[in-house]
């Protein structure tokens, strides 16, 4: 399955001074929408048509919905935009809102709706179990639990091929910080700044992102270090992303030939010798940084830092939450696009298209360290219809612009019938990670709204 932004028809960067809107043609640039097609400055974007209807909303006010909200919901301001959604329906790649407005979804419900909303083969086998059996447990055998572990495992290399079946990304991380202290018998775990493995008391000592640290101690032992980031870190530039998509920040790499990641591993090796023990538990890592931005690493990076954790006892974890089951199109696994072969692989996210579901694997080894340190149990891990559904679902501002003009160019997208994510250390990022069934039609539509959100900005700016 190929990522959808390898079908956009240009690739274009905003430079912090604004000073250009690069546009770099594609080799594969159809003529459909250059050769008439291209909108002016104040033109919004025509819509791709769409074969669904809506079911008539008929549910709370938005009004009443508001009030809810504020008496009884979480205070925590999570919604997207001033006037927040009332979200009714979706279909594939669309999103409905209960004025009957339809948006191109582009962020996928935080990067989790991986074959579209409420795919109709999903949804068929969804139906299907919960006229059979809803739940039971893994105290008891149920056909779609151990169907699904086959599936799982047969996308997964020799020796990853023991699978503990819970239910988020954050208890995927959670359980595999305990794997890796169970076997190797050590505490200290290292992690990116910028990363993000979790929300839980336990992993937010693994996510070094500001907005989610706390006041008061939580999860001793985990270690913070310097990210790989060739875009806004101290060194690297066009030559060193390990990724076809390169920045066009100028450096003194040649292709092929990554000086900047020497340079990350020096800092690896600081940390390693200075912030833990001589023996460490394990090192996490996301293959693509998501929440932190999209931070794609030097290359080579991920293999050398792996080889040094291991020097040192530890174990290494591929965190695949946001990464996994084809959303980087060339690989269905992140870490396969690094050349590297992690001791747990934790999983969670497009793992079941929107429904709570998670996973970690591991070796043999590595499970009977754990068995032989707790016995694990999880009530909901390996629910019948969690493993039913999974089974039908198996197939980048260095400096950043400031919040309140990012704030509006995401409104103008919205305005526009797009919608995309935050991310970024100061929410800076637009994260562009749409449902796998979109179009090339919807990819030009999406690519015209920010062409025109962009344009606009500029317009601002310039006045």
């Amino acid at each position: 399955m190929a990522l959808a932004w390898r079908n956009l028809p240009k690739a274009f960067y905003l430079e912090t001074s604004l000073r250009s809107l690069q546009m770099c043609p594609s080799s594969s640039l159809g003529a459909s929408w250059i050769s008439g097609s291209r909108l002016t400055l104040h033109t919004k974007p025509s819509m791709p048509s769409c074969d669904f209807s809506p079911e008539p909303y008929q549910s709370l006010p938005y009004s009443r919905a508001r009030e809810i909200h504020k008496q009884h919901i979480s205070p925590v301001e999570t919604a997207y935009f001033q006037k927040p959604l009332m979200l009714h329906q979706g279909h594939m790649e669309w999103l409905f809102d209960s004025e009957g407005n339809r948006y191109l979804d582009f962020f996928s419900g935080i990067v989790t709706v991986s074959v579209g909303h409420c795919h109709p083969k999903v949804t068929a086998v969804a139906q299907k179990q919960m006229g059979r059996l809803w739940h039971t447990s893994s105290v008891f055998f149920h056909p779609p639990m151990h169907e699904y572990a086959e599936k799982l495992s047969a996308l997964l290399p020799e020796p990853l091929k023991v699978i503990f079946l819970v239910n988020s990304g954050s208890e995927a991380n959670d359980l595999a910080m305990v794997m890796a202290r169970a076997h190797s018998n050590h505490t200290d775990i290292i992690s990116f700044r910028g990363a993000y493995h979790g929300c839980s008391p336990y992993t937010l000592g693994l996510t070094n992102v500001g907005s989610y640290k706390v006041d008061f101690p939580s999860a001793m032992g985990c270690r913070s270090t310097m990210c790989p980031d060739v875009f806004r870190g101290p060194w690297g530039g066009s030559y060193c992303r390990d990724s076809p998509v390169q920045t066009v920040r100028k450096c003194s790499c040649s292709p092929g030939c990554c000086q900047a990641n020497e340079q990350y591993i020096e800092q690896f090796k600081e940390t390693l010798n200075t912030s833990v023990a001589k023996s460490i538990a394990g090192f996490f890592a996301e293959p693509i940084q998501g929440v932190n931005g999209f931070v794609q690493y030097p290359k080579e990076f991920l293999k050398k830092a792996f080889a040094l954790v291991r020097e040192r006892g530890g174990v290494c974890i591929a965190d695949e939450v946001q990464t996994g089951f084809g959303r980087l199109g060339s690989h269905f696994w992140g870490f396969q696009s690094h050349d590297v072969l992690p001791d747990i692989v934790t999983m969670a996210k497009g793992i079941g298209n929107g429904f709570p579901m998670a996973a970690v694997v591991t070796t043999p080894e590595i499970a009977k360290s754990l068995t032989k340190c707790m016995h694990h149990f999880n009530t909901f891990g390996g629910n019948p219809l969690a493993c039913a559904i999974g089974s039908a679902v198996l197939e980048t501002s260095r400096q950043p612009l400031p919040k309140t003009e990012v704030n509006q160019i995401h409104e103008d997208c919205k305005d526009m019938g797009l919608l995309v994510g935050r991310g970024g250390i100061f929410s800076q990022t637009f994260r562009i990670a749409p449902p796998m069934c979109i179009t090339k039609q919807e990819v030009d539509f999406a690519f015209e709204v920010f062409r025109t959100a962009l344009i606009q900005h500029m317009e601002r700016r310039s006045k």
